[in-house]
């Protein structure tokens, strides 16, 4: 068998739906198959174990943030995350907080950052008074509309 006579056979195999071909000719002998037969086997099935059942969620509406926050306790006002990030008291590292517990705040003052994909986000007060709590330790993750601060308001 010479060379160009096997490569008329393979590409007649496979122009073919044919799935073997066995062809001897002077001695020699060519067995072409589109599956081996000890790799061909059945699909393995597999069962996950069964897991407890997971109660549903409790659904909890979204607070817009344009909206006022809940009604507060004694006349507090509560300073809620805007978004999703890191919270830091101060502007930067060994920095003196933008504020603490006792500090008298002005409408737009910076109270904290919370950083969100590498952006630093000043969170401003949006009531002028006194700072009753500070809610989130420095260097926590906080969540949309976690509580931050707590202002006894002028």
């Amino acid at each position: 068998m010479d060379l160009e006579y096997i490569r008329q056979l393979l590409k007649i195999f496979d122009d073919s739906t044919a799935t073997e071909l066995s062809v001897e000719s002077d001695g020699n002998h060519i067995h072409i198959s589109r599956q081996h037969p000890e790799l061909v086997s059945a699909p393995m099935m597999y069962s996950a174990p069964a897991l407890p059942p997971v109660p549903a969620p409790v659904p909890v509406a979204p607070i817009p943030v344009s909206a006022a926050p809940a009604p507060a306790i004694n006349n507090e006002h509560t300073v809620l995350s805007p978004i999703v990030g890191t919270f830091y008291r101060a502007p930067n590292p060994g920095a003196e907080p933008f504020v603490q517990v006792g500090s008298r705040v002005s409408v737009g003052d910076a109270l904290c950052i919370v950083e969100a994909m590498k952006l630093m986000n000043s969170i401003e007060s949006d009531c002028a008074g006194m700072i009753m709590k500070v809610l989130v330790e420095n260097g926590q993750p906080v969540e949309y509309n976690q509580p931050l601060f707590i202002i006894q308001p002028d």
